[in-house]
């Protein structure tokens, strides 16, 4: 192994010193240099065709892709790239975490390719900025953290998407929600009902949330807002999308969340969709929910409906000194509902909860819930309904149920 990696940085050096930098070179021209290369070296080590062949696409992704990450990030099976240093690289496929037997040639590699990376977005991470979350090309999400904050070496983690957008449709072909919860979801997005998914780290929030959006009525203006954008809003004409953007070295030129939250007020929007909520901006969302922006969605982590409203109010405390009751009276009043997400331990991703926001009592935010998903003895499970949806009005008012009468 270590004579193939020798063998590669070996042939890319002297790549590197014959390309003519004062020009753009296109990948063909580039693929019969190494070809060149390579077939010379491997007369000489007495490599076979496909070892040759195999050699040529590694020192290819090398110059011109994300070196030995780029294998992985073509296989569409898999869903996580995990990178712990040069020589250890994990992946998830198939709800399954293996190791990778590429490695990067050296530690100074891999920072390249991170500044690769970073570079497609004009984002700056260093020693003096070492965190940073951006994107690839094809919409994955990355997170990048360098030394000294990571103490041995540069991590990546890539979260990747399919390339297919998962409607609701395929998440019941993957048994990850009933019938009657896509027909009950289906009325309360188009009647403008404020959604909020909870859901812990790789549960689907925001698959489920792209999902959602299918059930947006035709000719309304949606705003989405992320910290880093990988939506992929479906069926919407009318489409505005903001991405925060962090500070540079000197901590300025920063547009947070929030603050694109309070513009996007200005822009006549239907509907507004906050990709995660993580932090103070939940006051913005809530106070948008709160003033006629009907069928707001949004997510952010928590390991139940209950819970979410807990971290809710953490996070609005995150930006402002308010009383507990004002901000329990504002997620009382902006919320409809919260849709609770997880990954049970076959690895599958499921709806566990549907819950309606009833109101307040005796001073803390009350929930029903509607659905659950109740696992049995087998391995498997079944959704039960709980109870009906008591706040009809929007039903009502978008001419779904007639005079309050539940269709479900």
């Amino acid at each position: 192994m270590r004579r193939e990696l020798d063998l590669r940085e070996e042939i890319r050096q002297r790549l590197l010193a014959r390309l003519d930098l004062s020009r753009d070179m296109d990948d063909d021209e580039i693929r019969s240099m190494i070809r060149s290369e390579v077939m010379d070296e491997g007369h000489r080590h007495g490599l076979s065709v496909p070892d040759r062949l195999n050699l040529e696409k590694q020192i290819f992704h090398s110059l011109r892709k994300l070196d030995v990450l780029q294998d992985l990030l073509d296989d569409d099976e898999i869903t996580e790239v995990l990178v712990n240093g040069p020589e250890d690289i994990f992946y998830e496929k198939a709800g399954r975490m293996y190791r990778s037997d590429a490695t990067f040639s050296s530690d100074e590699k891999l920072f390249d390719v991170i500044q690769q990376i970073v570079a497609v977005n004009n984002k700056i991470v260093n020693e003096s900025s070492p965190i940073v979350d951006t994107r690839l090309p094809d919409g994955s999400r990355v997170n990048i953290i360098l030394p000294p904050i990571a103490i041995d070496h540069g991590v990546i983690s890539i979260r990747r998407f399919p390339k297919e957008q998962i409607t609701m449709e395929r998440l019941l072909e993957l048994g990850s929600i009933s019938e009657d919860m896509v027909a009950f979801l289906r009325m309360l997005v188009t009647a403008g009902y404020n959604i909020f998914c909870s859901g812990g780290t790789g549960s689907g929030k925001t698959t489920f949330l792209n999902a959602l959006t299918q059930f947006i009525p035709s000719g309304e203006r949606v705003i989405t807002i992320e910290d880093a954008a990988e939506l992929q809003i479906i069926g919407v004409d009318d489409l505005v999308r903001l991405e925060a953007r962090s500070g540079n070295l000197e901590g300025k030129l920063e547009v947070p969340i929030r603050e694109l939250v309070r513009a996007s007020l200005r822009m006549r929007p239907d509907r507004i969709i906050v990709g995660e909520c993580r932090g103070a901006e939940a006051l913005e969302v809530l106070q948008a929910c709160n003033t006629g922006h009907d069928g707001s969605l949004s997510t952010g982590h928590a390991n139940s409906c209950e819970d979410m409203i807990s971290r809710l109010e953490s996070m609005v405390l995150m930006g402002a000194e308010l009383p507990i009751t004002a901000i329990r009276q504002q997620i009382a009043a902006g919320i409809d509902l919260f849709v609770h997400l997880g990954r049970l331990r076959d690895h599958s991703r499921k709806v566990l909860e549907i819950s309606e926001v009833v109101g307040m009592e005796d001073g803390r935010v009350v929930v029903s819930s509607l659905y659950r998903y109740e696992p049995d003895e087998t391995g498997g499970g079944t959704w039960n309904c709980l109870g009906k949806l008591r706040h009809t009005r929007k039903l009502e008012m978008a001419g779904i149920l007639p005079g309050g009468s539940m269709a479900y």
